[in-house]
């Protein structure tokens, strides 16, 4: 009798007693959440002293998105601590909400910082569009889908209704799948560019480190893109879908993936990049910071 009480006790513990919404089929990791909020505070401290100690100011989204992912997972620890339920709605909110929008914010940066790996190897005739225009297509495509993201999932988590669980539902979706796609025309524009200018390198290719950069760039955008598919088919699956009802799926394909990313963007730091083009000092490895000689790359635009 005792067991099969504690059986419909976790039952009734995974609903929102206002709307009868599923907001876990599992009881959330305290373990795992506390892992990874902290991995994402130090990364996130890291990346907060090196963006503030080299002026690196187009690394701020994804400094938002790092505060975004530990915010999280300390809302996944609120609704761990709740266990065996019943879960209450604003720990779930936050967690939904901010682990979903956080890799919008990492694109963002990425976006840009290809914008200024071309400025400073003086390489925009390899890219079929202008530079500016580059930037500006990718960070307007990545907004949008941001604001589609995080308004699905505010719409998603507040439902009150099959409807309106749905329609959030939906506009998750169609965030997401518009990620994706940018992200993937954004890897096959950096490829064209870098194919291009490795078979006719311009000076500036020989004495900047724009192949580390390249590479750290190409891994971290493979990291989203691999996310942000898994994320879609999650969604598309419905709320009682497979990818949905099982943690591991969170922790594997989104929290370790997302924080690699972030590790890797706190050892091939885009401050180097940065100071190539102003001057002053870089991270050249994650606790190294040096002075970097400006090499005379033109007249520097941020855009």
């Amino acid at each position: 009798m005792d067991a099969l009480n504690t059986l419909l006790a976790r039952q009734d513990s995974t609903e929102d007693p206002h709307g009868g919404f599923v907001f876990y089929h599992y009881e959330p990791s305290m373990a795992a959440a506390v892992i990874f909020v902290i991995l994402f505070g130090l990364s996130t401290i890291l990346h907060a002293v090196q963006m503030s100690a080299t002026r690196t100011w187009f690394m701020i989204p994804f400094l938002i998105g790092c505060l975004f992912e530990t915010i999280g997972y300390i809302g996944r620890g609120m609704s761990a601590n709740e266990n065996p339920g019943p879960y209450t709605l604003n720990p779930y909110i936050i967690q939904s909400v901010l682990l979903l929008v956080a890799p919008a914010l990492f694109a963002a940066s990425i976006y840009m910082e290809l914008g200024r790996i071309v400025l400073m190897v003086e390489g925009e005739r390899a890219l079929f569009i202008r530079r500016t225009w580059l930037t500006k297509i990718f960070v307007s495509g990545d907004v949008l889908s941001f604001l589609m993201q995080s308004s699905g999932a505010g719409l998603l988590a507040t439902a009150d209704s099959a409807d309106s669980s749905d329609t959030g539902n939906t506009i998750i979706i169609a965030g997401l799948v518009l990620q994706v796609i940018f992200f993937g025309l954004f890897v096959i524009a950096a490829a064209i560019f870098h194919t291009s200018i490795n078979k006719m390198p311009t000076v500036k290719c020989h004495s900047t480190p724009c192949k580390k950069h390249m590479v750290s760039l190409y891994i971290v955008s493979i990291l989203i893109f691999i996310r942000s598919i898994v994320r879609v088919v999650e969604y598309a699956q419905g709320n009682d879908g497979y990818i949905m009802a099982r943690e591991a799926f969170l922790y594997i394909f989104d929290a370790l993936v997302m924080w690699l990313a972030v590790v890797i963007m706190n050892w091939v730091h885009p401050s180097e990049v940065g100071a190539y083009l102003r001057g002053g000092k870089a991270f050249t490895k994650a606790w190294k910071l040096e002075d970097v000689d400006r090499l005379g790359v033109g007249s520097y635009s941020p855009a």
